[in-house]
């Protein structure tokens, strides 16, 4: 009986971890699950941190109650994030070295995923704690940048340096970072100026009365620009938190997430036959030195690729090795197909870099794109994440909306400007951020709602009385902040990944 009940129990517990904890022992199982955790507090403190921008001018003009307000912005930020697709993720992810994203070492890959997490938090939740507008987008990224040169002082990486860091993401990225709170300010001066001259009613302008609320249409024009802005939150922000979580599921558990389990293989034997068929009639005489090594890594991987797709694999018979040697190869192949379709120096038809860029990066995705998988492409291989992560995103995002918004409210409301925000300037503000985040949304740039939506709001500041017209205090504290974020992460994280790879070996 008791060696019936010992064989019985051990079955139970073979189960257990193998259907339950994806055969990993406990301790990793433990530090997956912290992980996980941790991915949905960073994206919790997103929502009540960023979110609380767009719920400001709805708040202080009086057009919704506060509790209507974040709850409303947590259900479009919610909607949002799960109708979004995955190109600002993949774009965060692209920030990584390529060794790290196929570091078979489990140890390795959880030191970076602790490292990322660690510092954003700490972060986000120092600058919410003193009422700052600082931008989980830079905080992120900060982040990723100092793993990339935490990676570069290894001794492993010392051949390559901080070159594997992917520096042309970083300046494509930074470029959108800085430019966007520009981009709104200067755009949110120019829409105030022309509502002043078109507009013939002047009580937008006016301070809105204690505890009514405004006219119906002006109301109207202020929910709906703060739908906008939150739904574009969630579209772009929000899928900062589905990175994370892919990174810790590729780092933990590379059989399950390595590469798109529901991918069809011959549609990525195919995009590789096209890549192949085109990279075959690109003279190289006239591409820079830095642009042959480019087109020779890819065409390497890609018959690294071919080699692999002609067995005539599915995703369920590969093994881990393959999935990694077959995500490596893509990854390698989309980010020299990219660098070499856009350079001049490649000479091809534009039919030929066409069919090269739908072959890599795939059709163009709809507005609306309900599940996170690539569809078309070898980018299918690796841009994706499963519909359960962009739920429990999602759900993070939206329930951290509805908490701990009031501090960033308070700033954005009453001390960016001296004077009370206006109708006008609220309703401006917030199109102008909801235009921005849209369009970078579209060409999967991160970019900071936080600094979009404030530096807005200055705007209409300076439109209404000039630049006297702002709190220098309040403004100082958010430029430094800007300023800071970068460095004060890159650090943070490179020394928090250095510290965890010297515990793990």
């Amino acid at each position: 009986m008791g060696n019936v009940n010992a064989t019985y129990l051990s079955k139970l517990i073979f189960y257990i971890k193998h259907i339950f904890m994806f055969g990993l022992d406990p301790t990793l199982f433990f530090l997956l699950c912290f992980c996980l955790l941790a991915a949905c507090a960073f994206e919790f403190v997103n929502g009540f941190h960023d979110t609380a921008n767009a719920v400001a001018t709805v708040i202080y003009t009086h057009s919704l109650r506060p509790t209507q307000a974040v709850v409303w912005s947590g259900f479009m930020n919610f909607l949002g994030l799960l109708t979004g697709g995955v190109g600002v993720t993949m774009s965060i992810i692209g920030l990584l070295p390529t060794e790290l994203l196929v570091d078979t070492n489990v140890y390795h890959s959880m030191a970076m995923a602790l490292s990322l997490l660690i510092s954003a938090i700490i972060w986000n939740l120092g600058t919410w704690y003193f009422g700052i507008p600082a931008s989980s987008s830079h905080t992120l990224i900060g982040s990723i940048i100092g793993i990339g040169l935490g990676h570069a002082l290894l001794p492993e990486a010392s051949n390559k340096g901080i070159s594997a860091l992917n520096w042309d993401k970083v300046i494509e990225i930074g470029q959108a970072l800085l430019l966007s709170p520009l981009f709104g300010f200067a755009l949110a001066i120019i829409l105030m100026y022309i509502l002043k001259k078109t507009v013939t009613n002047k009580e937008i302008f006016k301070e809105p009365k204690k505890k009514s609320p405004p006219p119906l249409w002006i109301r109207s024009i202020l929910i709906a620009t703060c739908t906008l802005v939150s739904f574009f939150h969630g579209r772009n922000d929000g899928q900062k938190g589905i990175g994370l979580v892919m990174v810790i599921l590729i780092a933990f558990l590379p059989g399950y997430f390595a590469i798109n389990t529901t991918l069809d293989m011959q549609m990525v034997k195919s995009s590789l036959a096209t890549v192949q068929t085109v990279t075959a009639k690109i003279d190289t005489i006239p591409l820079s030195e830095k642009e042959r090594g480019n087109l020779a890594d890819l065409k390497h991987s890609a018959s690294d690729l071919a080699i692999i797709t002609s067995q005539n694999l599915t995703p369920a018979t590969l093994t881990t090795d393959q999935k990694f040697a077959i995500r490596k190869a893509a990854l390698t192949i989309n980010k020299h197909s990219k660098k070499l379709i856009e350079s001049e120096s490649v000479a091809l038809s534009e039919n030929d870099k066409s069919a090269w860029k739908k072959a890599t990066a795939g059709s163009k995705a709809p507005f609306f794109t309900f599940g996170a998988s690539s569809s078309t492409g070898i980018a299918g291989v690796t841009d994706f994440a499963p519909n359960w992560v962009m739920w429990m995103v999602a759900l993070s995002l939206g329930l951290g909306t509805m908490i701990g918004w009031k501090r960033i409210v308070v700033t954005i409301g009453e001390k960016i400007g001296k004077d009370h925000l206006t109708y006008a300037q609220g309703a401006s503000a917030e199109l102008i951020a909801s235009l921005t985040i849209g369009l970078a949304t579209a060409y999967k740039w991160p970019v900071s709602t936080t600094h979009v939506l404030s530096s807005g709001i200055a705007g209409t500041m300076v439109a209404q009385r000039g630049i006297k017209n702002l709190q220098g205090d309040t403004v100082k504290n958010i430029v430094l902040a800007w300023i800071l974020t970068l460095p004060v992460t890159v650090v943070l994280s490179a020394g928090l990944f250095l510290f965890f790879r010297w515990i793990t070996g």
